[in-house]
């Protein structure tokens, strides 16, 4: 009889709509993570879904690709029988770059760019560049802003079209690549 119910609510549009499924940053967040605006996680991050409200994010992040965040350390609990947690807060306007980890009591300034495939292990500052194994100080960053605007020319630099989102050309992938052997770099919008 349930079945025959239910089998006329649907054919009569009384049924509930299926809410659509949540994201992972969605569990994250009603766990406790707290982020910020214009927060952008590119694919396979992982943010310690077990301790999560331990981990703040601040305005105007990006979490390149494979980047993980660690707010607990389990290596006690084996000996111990406990695990150490410990916060971890990342402010505005900061890059973590690919495959990077940032491990538990960590924190992290504004206005910082941390390179590809660093291990954060101690807290970084405001306005800095930290890369490496542990991560260490690379430089200021108006210092790396000013020495990459100094590399950017009419020649390197590319509008929006020179993208794969927008179709671009195989003619244009050749300036790109020329623009890279003649500069060292291209920069693309």
């Amino acid at each position: 009889m349930k079945r025959v119910k239910k089998i006329i609510k649907k054919l009569l549009g009384l049924q509930k709509p299926a809410l659509p499924p949540k994201s992972h940053l969605d569990i994250l967040i009603e766990n406790g993570l707290k982020v910020g605006q214009n927060f952008n996680m590119l694919p396979e991050c992982i943010i310690d879904f077990s301790h999560c409200w331990h981990i703040e994010i601040g305005n105007n992040v990006t979490l390149a690709p494979r980047v993980h965040i660690l707010a607990h350390d389990a290596s006690t609990k084996l000996f111990l029988d406990y695990t150490k947690v410990k916060n971890v807060k990342i402010g505005n306007n900061v890059f973590v770059g690919t495959s990077t980890i940032i491990m538990p009591g960590v924190e992290i300034g504004d206005n910082v760019i941390v390179g590809a495939g660093s291990v954060v292990t101690k807290s970084i500052p405001s306005n800095v560049v930290y890369a490496g194994n542990p991560a260490k100080f690379i430089c200021n960053l108006d210092t790396f802003l000013s020495k990459t605007k100094e590399n950017m020319s009419s020649d390197n630099v590319f509008d929006e079209s020179f993208t794969l989102r927008n179709a671009i050309s195989l003619e244009d992938k050749v300036k790109m690549i020329d623009a890279v052997k003649n500069y060292g770099a291209a920069y693309v919008k």
